[in-house]
């Protein structure tokens, strides 16, 4: 192996220094108190810009509980960005693969992780809905209602959108939460709690493009072996409206050949 030049050695021994102090000692012939400069701009800047995107898990766990969550991924995680808006990203990846089982971290630390970092997310994806090809107030049931690209259909085990300093659920819920988390044409982020039945229709309008409506809420139906198919769907209707009213059901699809409407 080719032995590493030594302004290079140099540099990567102030980089070990600056992730983590006390365990690789400073390089030599630099005074400690410039040193301690580049060790707080460096750690600050990481743990302000990541409690920007966090803060409900910023309050929720404290400031020192914070700091040591910080000193520990910026310590141990290796990060394959340079862009400060990804990374939030990193750290859901740290979470996820590195930080490991801590007694002093909430049970529910990594899904609520995700849950603030799926609103930044949706606000920079630069995905623009291809509203040509959709009728807005198209029929939900005889068309093939069209899901957003920027609608999240999301499962968690803890209620992650109430959790707050006031309320810390300590086992995960009797059932799971769903919440669709969406951007709407007028580029707001927002969120609905929705049951297993929504999830389950956005999942299969996802699936099958050529679906109608009547179709896929027939199909529930069926899996759930209702007695009375035609409340599944009426009650389908409704909520399809609803999502259709937030964005996260743009309409429904336009039949292949027909023009896009210029007027």
């Amino acid at each position: 192996m080719a032995e590493i030049a030594p302004f290079i050695a140099q540099q990567y021994a102030f980089a070990a220094h600056l992730r983590d102090p006390e365990r690789n000692p400073a390089p030599a012939g630099i005074e400690d108190r410039r040193l301690e400069i580049y060790r707080d701009l460096f750690f600050n800047n990481v743990s302000a810009l990541l409690a920007g995107t966090f803060p409900v898990l910023h309050k929720v766990l404290g400031e020192e509980a914070w700091r040591k969550l910080m000193r520990d991924y910026f310590s141990r995680h290796e990060s394959h960005t340079p862009f400060f808006l990804e990374m939030p990203q990193e750290l859901i990846r740290f979470l996820q693969d590195e930080r490991g089982e801590h007694a002093e971290d909430p049970p529910f630390l990594t899904e609520l992780a995700h849950y603030e970092w799926v609103e930044l997310a949706l606000s920079i994806d630069e995905t623009e809905p291809e509203l040509e090809s959709i009728d807005r107030d198209g029929d939900l049931l005889t068309g093939h209602p069209v899901k957003s690209p920027l609608a999240w259909s999301l499962t968690y085990s803890y209620p992650v959108h109430r959790i707050s300093p006031e309320y810390r659920p300590d086992a995960p819920g009797e059932q799971p939460t769903f919440l669709v988390v969406y951007r709407n044409l007028a580029d707001k982020v927002g969120f609905i709690e929705v049951n297993q039945i929504t999830a389950r229709l956005l999942e299969l309008l996802d699936a099958d493009e050529t679906s109608t409506g009547q179709s896929v809420l027939a199909r529930i139906a069926g899996e759930l072996s209702h007695p009375n198919p035609a409340a599944v769907v009426r009650g389908g209707v409704e909520i399809m409206e609803n999502l259709r009213r937030h964005d996260v059901i743009l309409g429904v699809r336009k039949p292949a050949g027909e023009e896009p409407c210029t007027g």
